[in-house]
């Protein structure tokens, strides 16, 4: 008995000493710009997701219904950091194609008319979306050096990546093509000559 009690006594002060030496975990704040970047983020991602599901119920394709899907995973990712940092979400009782950002608002109602014009047209309209975003977080990754966010940033940039080889495949079957708006010729060209990325991996 002497022996298990001595045990237990050892244990409680190895516990003791660890928790001792364990370092306060604190949360760091953002700025106001980071803040106001995640806000705008997020609204984006649900530009896209919502346009995609529009493309879907207007011709059909396959491709806009799984690419919706992965956007609303974006949209999930950037949520976990503003519930994370206390940030309101700007989505919040938005339906679909309602948006706060009066720019996005705009944009959205531009996209849908190019949607309604055509299938090719709404694959455009796709690859615009994906070649916005990756511009735009490339942007916002100059603003911030907390983990949290650029490990997020990298994830949904490289989704966008695929998004755009996957328009741009579905546009070359149509013998269409795409022309880069946001990004570089040299960057888009580089993305198309690469292999799909396996992103977060």
């Amino acid at each position: 008995m002497k022996k298990i009690a001595i045990a237990a006594a050892m244990i409680l002060l190895a516990v003791s000493a660890c928790k001792k030496e364990e370092k306060e975990v604190v949360l760091e704040e953002l700025s106001v710009e980071e803040q106001d970047d995640l806000t705008f983020l997020i609204q984006e991602e649900k530009l896209a997701r919502d346009v995609y599901i529009y493309a879907f119920d207007k011709h059909g394709d396959a491709i806009f219904n799984n690419i919706s899907s992965s956007e609303q995973k974006h949209m999930d990712k950037v949520e976990e950091l503003l519930i994370k940092y206390s940030i309101p979400n700007p989505n919040e009782g938005n339906d679909e194609g309602v948006f706060e950002n009066i720019e996005l608002q705009t944009l959205y109602d531009n996209l849908i008319v190019l949607v309604d014009s055509s299938l090719v047209e709404a694959l455009k309209v796709g690859a615009t979306i994906e070649d916005l975003d990756i511009h735009d977080i490339n942007t916002l990754m100059t603003h911030t050096s907390i983990y949290d966010l650029t490990f997020v940033y990298e994830n949904l940039s490289c989704g966008s990546r695929n998004h755009m080889r996957s328009f741009v495949s579905k546009l070359d079957e149509l013998e269409a093509l795409y022309t880069p708006q946001y990004i570089s010729a040299e960057d888009y060209e580089a993305i198309l000559a690469s292999e799909t990325e396996k992103c977060g991996k």
